[in-house]
């Protein structure tokens, strides 16, 4: 379990993030066409995964409006921008700003994403939703990179996040 702070007031996720060097968990995630998409459908890329509690918050909205901007020079590279947003709310965000570089993907679901890889709060306002967090994954389905944000009004560190591409 971590404790992260939400404007300085402590609250906790179900676990911990996957280790440095371990596999990726598989996960099932639904698609802004209504489709599931599983780590399996992005095999043979590099990963940035970019979870945040919705893109109907500032921060979370800049962190894609971020990745999209940054992925546009990454090699074999995809973005997926991973909320518990309805697959409809993540399309009209990109739709509306023009990001085509980054694939909105929901755990609206059943949460399943979130507690598989420890991130989803379980204490606080925020509760049931995903922290935010970023975690790389090579090609090879590697975890090469995480960090989730210790003070969620904060934006993750891009420059770290994109040096663990290299």
């Amino acid at each position: 379990m971590a404790t992260v702070t939400l404007k300085g007031n402590a609250i906790e996720t179900s676990g911990n993030l996957p280790n440095i060097g371990s596999v990726a968990p598989d996960f099932k995630l639904t698609a802004t066409d209504l489709s599931t998409k599983t780590l399996n459908d992005f095999k043979g890329s590099n990963l940035v995964l970019n979870i945040f509690p919705s893109v109907d918050t500032g921060t979370c909205a800049q962190s894609v409006r971020q990745f999209n901007k940054e992925a546009s020079n990454l090699k074999n590279t995809k973005v997926l921008c991973i909320s518990r947003d309805l697959p409809f709310a993540l399309a009209r965000f990109c739709g509306a700003e023009g990001l085509e570089n980054v694939i909105s993907l929901s755990d609206y679901k059943d949460g399943s994403f979130g507690k598989t890889y420890g991130l989803n709060f379980v204490t606080g306002p925020l509760e049931a939703l995903n922290s935010r967090c970023v975690v790389i994954v090579n090609e090879k389905g590697i975890v090469t990179y995480t960090e989730q944000v210790s003070e969620i009004v904060n934006e993750p560190n891009y420059t770290l996040a994109l040096e663990a591409l290299k």
